[in-house]
Order: structure tokens, then sequence, then C-alpha cells
């Protein structure tokens, strides 16, 4: 029998299906009992499980980032689906079908990095297509940019999703700066290229999702603005010119201040046009795709409505069912 994904789920289901798993956590309730908790993802999506009356030997039978057997049943909490496991078993790699956990395939991979490419090349600016340049024929930096993810639970979690969103946030840079005629677009494409830049290192994506050392201490704005710094010299030598300082100037700060609020960990509020129109733009990118897969993978199937979102603090509408 084919495998049910996760946003196939719905309420009360038993399932035996293999998953990636993440964030595995030994936890003691408010009596001394010990439960697992764990992450687990197909390529649809990711899921809370829990496992009760768990102890050290079923903990320790696991990685995070290995595929495991699960037997379980799905159940509603707070308005989430989460699956209560009945049994965990570790499966070799080896028998997995990994395209079950790819959300982008080499297709879609291939197709986004040659958009990229071609709005890069077409900066017309001849300092800031120059260091575009100096970022593209870095191989390992590309080979990392069109792997990582966008985040590790919210917008474009999943391998290559950086590369998505940075690329459907560089079209909509292009056409809002069609219609603002005092918006720089060649400002706006490499400041959208290079806002998120950061992320190649400052998460872990080899198998599962996470923060590295250096992301958690420093984090990624601080990390783009240090690749930037060193891109910038680079730029500088294949030219024989200085790369003009205002440039280098308007992208730090585009890259620093694109979380828009200090509440959000922007260390300064956006401060010029293409800074502020970036953080509108990269805010609306993330949201339209955080809540169209939120439509898309709703357990609540039998309803015209998702489930109560919290992080959102209401429902959404579907439509009318037929």
């Amino acid at each position: 029998m084919s495998r049910r994904f996760i946003n196939e789920l719905g309420e009360r289901e038993n399932l035996d299906d293999v998953f990636l798993v993440s964030e595995k956590q030994l936890r003691a309730n408010r009596n001394g009992n010990l439960y697992l908790q764990v992450r687990l993802a197909d390529k649809t999506g990711s899921v809370n499980g829990m496992m009760w009356n768990a102890n050290d030997r079923v903990y320790n039978s696991f990685n995070n980032g290995d595929y495991i057997q699960v037997q379980a049943t799905t159940q509603f909490y707070n308005g989430n689906l989460q699956l209560i496991i009945n049994r965990i078993q570790q499966i070799d790699a080896a028998r997995v079908d990994e395209s079950e956990f790819s959300t982008l395939g080499t297709n879609d991979i291939e197709s986004f990095s040659t958009k990229l490419t071609g709005m890069l090349r077409g900066i017309s600016n001849f300092h800031l297509r120059n260091l575009a340049e100096c970022f593209l024929i870095d191989e390992r930096f590309m080979e990392k940019f069109c792997s990582a993810p966008a985040g590790i639970k919210n917008h474009h979690a999943y391998k290559g999703g950086l590369l998505e969103h940075v690329v459907s946030l560089m079209e909509l840079a292009t056409t809002v700066s069609r219609h603002y005629d005092d918006l720089d677009p060649d400002l706006m494409t490499i400041g959208a290229f290079l806002h998120d830049a950061g992320k190649i290192d400052e998460l872990t994506y080899e198998r599962d999702l996470g923060y590295s050392d250096e992301g958690q201490l420093i984090g990624h704005l601080v990390m783009a603005v240090g690749l930037l710094d060193n891109k910038v010299k680079e730029a500088e030598e294949l030219s024989g010119e200085p790369f003009p300082q205002e440039f280098h100037l308007r992208i730090k700060h585009m890259i620093v201040s694109h979380h828009g609020e200090y509440a959000f960990g922007s260390p300064k509020l956006p401060m010029t046009l293409e800074a502020i129109a970036l953080h509108y733009l990269d805010n609306l990118d993330a949201k339209m795709h955080s809540i169209a897969d939120l439509l898309e993978t709703d357990a609540n199937t039998d309803s015209n409505w998702t489930t109560y979102q919290p992080a959102l603090g209401r429902k959404l509408f579907k439509g009318l069912t037929s």
C-alpha cells in the first residue's frame, strides 16, 4: 500500500509509515513519567509526535536525521494534528525513497538556479553585476545556496527553500521597481539576493534541519554582512577598480534591516527606500507561502475553514466545498 503523506492525514487515523525525525527530546510529565517528543517530516511538511511511557532505550535507538518507521494514531491537539506513537524503529536509509522527503526535485532546483543566474547577470550597473558574478562563480557558495532551507519551521523550511524564496523575492522586487521610479532596481535585485545569504551557514541541512553553532552564536544577518565584505574585496580584484562605498553601505543596510522591527531581531530599522521595500516584500513572500501551505495541509478536511491558527490569531477560509 502506498504511503500516506502528512498533508493527507486526518484525525483518528492509524498509520505505519516512514518519516525523517528531528528535535527528539526525552521529557518528564508532572508525575515524573518520561515521554518522547519528536518532529516527523516528509516532503509535504512536518508534524509533532509524542510517545508516552518512553525510556532511555527508546530515546537512544535513533538519532536526529534518521529515517524511522512509525506506528501511530493521529489526533488534534490545540488545533494542530499530532501523532501518538506506539512504536518506533530506525531503518536503513538505503531502503528509503528519498524523493518522498524532498519538497523540491532536481529539476525544480535547476529551474530556480537558472532564473537566479539570469536575473543577476541582467543587472545594469557594472559594479553590482560584477559583485553578483563573484558569488555566481563561487561553486561552494552556490552549492550551499541552492541546498539551504530558508528556515527550519516557518516559511520555505525544506532543502532548496532559500533558493525558491530568493527567486520569488527577486521577481517581486523587479515588479515593484517598475512601479516606483525612485527605487533602484539593481540595488533591489542584489539586496533580495543577499538578504538571507547568511543562512547557508547559519542552518544545518545535511539531513534534518537545525542551527549550526555559528548560526546560534552570531546569526544570519551578521554572517551575510561578512559574506558581502569578502565578495566586495574579490569584486575589486576582479575589476581592478574600487567598489563604490555607498553601494556597499546600502547593501549592508538592506541586509541588517530586512527584519523590519527591533522585536523581530533587526539591529536597525529600514532607513532607505530600497530597504523599506525589501522588508515588506520579504514579509509578503514569507507570509503568502506560509498561509498557502496552511490552506493546503490543513487537517480539518471536512470544513470550509482551517483549524484555529494561534500564530495568526484566526482561522482561514478555504472556500466552499462542492
